[in-house]
C-alpha cells in the first residue's frame, strides 16, 4: 500500500473514532443544526422569484438580505450575553419564535417597505440559535477537537442548507407538490418554513443540554444582565483580536455577495429553482468531505494563520477566473467547488481562533461578537453588491475577490502581531 493511501486509511480510522466518542451532548447540537440548516433555508431559493412575482424591483432583494442581516449584527452581543447567564436553550427557542412570525409576515404583509422590518425580526430572532448554539458546542468540545467538531458543525449546517434549497426547488416546481400543496404561490413556502421552525424550537428545548458553565446562585453577587452589555464588551477587545474581527467581517461581505447573487444571476440566465438547489446541493456535499477529511488534518499541522492566508490569497484568485470563463456552468461545477473547500476549511479555524480569547463564563458574548462582525459583511455586501450587479454582475463578483485580498492583509498583520509578541515574551522569559 501506497504512504498516500496509508495516510488516507489512517485520517479515515481517526475520524471514525472521533465520530465514534463524540459526547452525547455534541451530537445533539449537530442535529440540531442540521436540520436548522433545512429549515432556514427553504425560503432562500424562491425569494428572488416571489419578489419578482409581486412587482417588487430587484433592488429590494439586496435590502430585504440587508435588514436580515442588520437584525442578526445586532442580535448576536446581545444574546450571547444573555446565554451567558444562563437558560440558552430557553432564549433560543424565543429567538426562533421570532424568527418564525418575521418570515411569515414577510411573505403575506404585502407591502414591500414593511417587508423591511419583519425581515429585520427574522435576523434578530436566527442570531439567537446561531450565538448560542455555537457556544454550546465550544463549552462541551475537548480542546484538542474543538476545531474538528466546530468544522463537522459547519459542515452539517451547510450539507442541511443544500438539503434545504433541493427540497424548496422540488415542492415549488414538481407538479405532484404544487398541486398538493399550492406551492406556485411562494408564500406557501414561507408558512411552511415558519411552522417547521416552530417545531424546530420545541425539539431544541427537549434535546439541548444544559449549560456547562455554572450559574451564579442566589448566594453569589452578580449583575442583572443589560441589554446592551453584549456591545460594551467590544471596547475591552484585544487589538489583534479586533483587527482579525475587521478581516472577518471584509471576508463575510465577499463571501455573501458570492453566495447570494450567484443565485440571482443564475435565476437571470434562466435557471430553474430546481437548478439552482442541484447546485447548492453539490456545494454541501463538497463542503462535507472538506470538513471531514481536511480539516482534522489542517488541525493536527497547527499552522493556523498560514493556513488562513493561503485560503484566502487562492480564494480571491479562483472568484476572479471562474466568472470570466465562457462556459459558466463547467466552471461552477469544477473552479468554484476548490473555493469551496477552502471555504469549509476556513470557518473552523477562524472560529477556533475567536473562541480562544473567551474568558471563563464569556464564551457566548465573545461569539456572539464575532457573529455581529460577521454580520457587518452581511448587511454591507448585498447593499454594495446590488449596486454594482446593476452595474455589471463581474463586478460584484471582482469586488468580493478584493474583499479577501484585504482580508488576506489584516490576517497577515494580526500573525506578524502575535509572533512579535511571542518573540518579545520568549527574549523576556530567556
Amino acid at each position: 500500500m501506497s504512504n498516500v493511501a496509508k495516510k488516507g486509511m489512517t485520517q479515515f480510522k481517526n475520524g471514525f473514532k472521533y465520530l465514534l466518542t463524540t459526547p452525547k451532548a455534541i451530537v445533539f447540537v449537530f442535529v440540531i443544526y442540521f436540520f436548522q440548516g433545512i429549515i432556514h433555508n427553504l425560503g432562500h431559493p424562491v425569494t428572488p422569484a416571489l419578489v419578482s412575482d409581486m412587482g417588487i424591483d430587484k433592488a429590494y432583494f439586496g435590502y430585504y438580505f440587508a435588514a436580515m442581516s442588520f437584525g442578526m449584527l445586532v442580535g448576536s452581543p446581545i444574546w450571547g450575553h444573555l446565554g451567558d447567564k444562563g437558560h440558552k436553550r430557553v432564549y433560543v427557542v424565543i429567538g426562533l419564535l421570532f424568527y418564525s412570525i418575521g418570515q411569515y409576515m414577510f411573505a403575506y404583509v404585502g407591502d414591500k417597505n414593511v417587508m423591511i422590518l419583519f425581515r429585520f425580526l427574522s435576523g434578530f430572532g436566527v442570531s439567537a440559535s446561531i450565538t448560542l448554539i455555537m457556544s454550546h458546542l465550544i463549552e462541551h468540545s475537548p480542546l484538542d477537537r474543538r476545531k474538528i467538531y466546530l468544522g463537522w458543525y459547519q459542515a452539517l449546517f451547510v450539507l442541511g442548507s443544500s438539503a434545504g434549497y433541493y427540497i424548496a426547488g422540488v415542492i415549488s416546481t414538481e407538479p405532484f407538490f404544487v398541486n398538493l400543496l399550492h406551492t406556485n404561490d411562494y408564500r406557501i413556502i414561507f408558512a411552511i418554513q415558519a411552522l417547521w421552525n416552530i417545531m424546530h424550537a420545541v425539539f431544541i428545548f427537549a434535546a439541548l443540554g444544559k449549560d456547562k458553565q455554572k450559574i451564579p446562585n442566589g448566594n453569589e453577587t452578580t449583575s442583572k444582565p443589560g441589554i446592551l452589555d453584549g456591545f460594551k464588551s467590544i471596547r475591552k477587545l484585544n487589538k489583534n483580536l479586533l483587527l482579525f474581527l475587521i478581516a472577518l467581517a471584509l471576508i463575510s461581505l465577499g463571501m455573501i455577495n458570492i453566495s447570494k447573487f450567484i443565485e440571482v444571476y443564475m435565476d437571470d440566465i434562466g435557471l430553474s429553482p430546481k437548478d439552482i438547489g442541484n447546485f447548492v446541493g453539490l456545494t454541501g456535499i463538497v463542503s462535507l468531505f472538506a470538513t471531514i477529511f481536511l480539516v482534522p488534518i489542517v488541525a493536527r499541522i497547527k499552522k493556523d494563520f498560514p493556513i488562513m492566508l493561503i485560503i484566502q490569497a487562492f480564494s480571491a484568485v479562483i472568484i476572479f477566473i471562474v466568472f470570466r470563463q465562457s462556459s459558466l456552468m463547467i466552471a461552477l461545477y469544477s473552479g468554484f467547488m476548490v473555493y469551496i473547500v477552502f471555504k469549509a476549511v476556513f470557518s473552523p479555524l477562524e472560529q477556533h481562533y475567536i473562541s480562544t480569547h473567551a474568558s471563563d463564563g464569556k464564551l457566548g458574548t465573545i461569539m456572539g461578537v464575532r457573529h455581529s462582525f460577521f454580520s457587518i459583511g452581511l448587511v454591507a455586501g448585498p447593499l454594495l453588491g446590488g449596486w454594482l450587479y446593476e452595474i455589471s454582475p463581474l463586478y460584484v463578483f471582482d469586488f468580493s475577490a478584493i474583499t479577501f485580498i484585504l482580508g488576506f492583509v489584516l490576517i497577515l498583520i494580526v500573525g506578524k502581531r502575535i509572533k512579535n509578541d511571542n518573540d518579545k515574551k520568549q527574549n523576556l522569559d530567556g
